[in-house]
């Protein structure tokens, strides 16, 4: 009886975590609220468990991960396609559309706690060289990991 009731309760916790999980909803960009090529949102504070769906809303974009959480698995779009994110570990997930990192088009994901920050800080200095457009606006939006 004792391991029926501990099964019941498993099962129970599993399909109530799942139920709260979110997704996310990213648009791709040309034009938006802070310029040329961006993500709106820019940065979203997830939890495990969450997914976030990258939206093609206008033509020539894709997304890439940069950098992500050592057990998150990297991730990568084809260009103009819907694209799912699992998020399964905590943590910074930094991520751009290939065809336009140059002009900052950045976006940032953190998943419950930054546990890897100091990848991230390390890591950071080398991609932000990597964007002769509208660096400010991506050190903005990493000024919001916590």
């Amino acid at each position: 009886m004792l391991t029926r009731s501990l099964l019941f309760a498993a099962m129970t916790s599993i399909a109530c975590s799942s139920a709260f999980a979110k997704d996310w909803q990213v648009q791709m960009l040309s034009y938006g609220e802070k310029g040329p090529m961006v993500f709106e949102p820019d940065f979203i504070q997830a939890q495990v468990g969450d997914t976030v769906t990258f939206l093609p809303t206008q033509p020539g974009h894709h997304v890439a991960s940069a950098l992500t959480p050592d057990q998150q698995k990297a991730w990568s779009s084809k260009l103009n396609e819907t694209y799912t994110v699992e998020l399964t570990e905590e943590g910074v997930n930094l991520y751009y559309c290939p065809p336009h990192l140059m002009m900052g088009m950045v976006g940032v994901i953190q998943v419950g706690e930054s546990v890897n920050k100091e990848s991230l800080d390390q890591f950071y200095p080398s991609f932000r060289n990597k964007i002769a457009l509208n660096p400010e606006r991506v050190d903005a939006i990493l000024e919001q990991v916590k």
